[in-house]
């Protein structure tokens, strides 16, 4: 079990007390509803957003985290049995942090069967050399990767970067950019990259984080920990990450409720003018299905008044 994970997830997969036989039944089962889980779920995001097609080269961004290794594994099983036929091309980007264990990861993509490189740029320096101590580093360190990537991917010819963000991240985002940004702005499932040249995918976007810690925890990944923004505990996304773990602690399914309402967008009853004519509307004398009453509960007769007009829902 690798001491980068939570002990309680350790807990989860740790090998039954020979006085409970049916306990490693329980887990395998439990394992395996995961696994399928895990699959559907990436599967059909890719549907959804048409992510993957056929004869695309994919090129799988692993960073040495569970959401990388996860999303690796997932599309590896994906791809024997996809209506459509793909490549993948798992890539490292090698930022020279010191300690880096830079054996760990070409060791395990070497076991698998799939191609894949591993690139090497000083990029840490750069980071600690221009952000001052005590300061978020992601934004550089994000804006460093994300080119170094792009020009890997001309390189390897690939037509899509996969990254690993989920569901929770996702929402982490929204929120981000809401609370300091001013924004009603997420992070899409699909994208093209900031130059242009890229279709940047995100298969894990149905996929609760929680479920992949289970898997990492159960596949037993040789997770590498970052030593730039993993260290920062002062993080803004952080902070979000820590309010939406406890609400969906509190409150079961109010995560899913709000990832599903990112799909379901009403600009009508937003605020946006270029989204929805606001200035120019007129009353057309047809009910609106999105009307004022998305939270009205009509649990009582409502009684004909004379003069009265009542509104139903």
């Amino acid at each position: 079990m690798n001491a980068a994970l939570p002990q309680a997830i350790a807990d989860w997969t740790a090998d039954p007390a020979p006085a409970d036989p049916g306990a490693a039944r329980r887990i395998e089962h439990e394992t395996h509803k995961l696994e399928k889980r895990l699959c559907r779920e990436v599967g059909r995001a890719i549907a959804d957003y048409n992510m993957i097609e056929d004869g695309d080269r994919v090129m799988v961004c692993l960073s040495g985290g569970k959401d990388s290794y996860t999303l690796l594994d997932i599309l590896m099983k994906l791809r024997r049995r996809a209506p459509a036929s793909f490549e993948l091309i798992a890539v490292n980007l090698d930022q020279k942090q010191p300690g880096f264990p830079a054996h760990v990861l070409p060791e395990y993509l070497g076991k698998l069967d799939i191609p894949f490189h591993i690139e090497t740029q000083d990029t840490y320096s750069i980071v600690k050399d221009k952000i001052p101590e005590g300061k978020t580093m992601c934004s550089l360190c994000s804006r460093l990767r994300r080119g170094i990537l792009y020009r890997v991917a001309n390189e390897l010819g690939a037509t899509k970067i996969a990254l690993g963000h989920h569901r929770d991240d996702m929402l982490q985002t929204l929120f981000l950019n809401m609370f300091f940004g001013s924004k009603l702005k997420g992070m899409p499932p699909k994208l093209q990259s900031d130059n242009g040249e890229h279709i940047v995918i995100r298969p894990l976007a149905y996929v609760a984080e929680k479920d992949i810690i289970r898997w990492a925890a159960h596949s037993q990944y040789p997770i590498i920990p970052c030593t730039l923004c993993g260290s920062q505990e002062n993080l803004q996304r952080k902070q979000v990450g820590d309010m939406l773990r406890e609400w969906d602690r509190k409150y079961p399914g109010r995560l899913q409720n709000m990832a599903t309402s990112l799909q379901n967008v009403v600009p009508s009853h937003l605020m946006d003018g270029t989204l929805h004519d606001f200035k120019g509307l007129k009353t057309t004398g047809v009910a609106d299905d999105n009307g004022d009453k998305a939270f009205d509960t009509e649990e009582f007769p409502v009684p004909e008044l004379p003069g009265l007009a009542v509104i139903r829902s």
